[in-house]
């Protein structure tokens, strides 16, 4: 499973895409999105995904 954003509540503030460790998060128009291939929810590395973690906006970073 991967985790994905919601983009209508999507800011575009780009905390997300700094902190994935996999590098699955690009701006793609007018909001971020997440490549479900590259997303492993930060197993193995945080406790919780970190792209849920920094958004500024609840429920944002959700699971797909």
């Amino acid at each position: 499973m991967s985790y994905r954003i919601v983009t209508p509540q999507c800011t575009a503030c780009g905390a997300c895409e700094i902190e994935c460790p996999s590098s699955a998060i690009g701006f793609t128009g007018a909001a971020y999105s997440i490549d479900a291939a590259l997303c492993t929810e930060c197993a193995g590395r945080f406790e919780t995904p970190q792209c849920a973690s920094v958004c500024p906006v609840p429920q944002t970073c959700v699971p797909a």
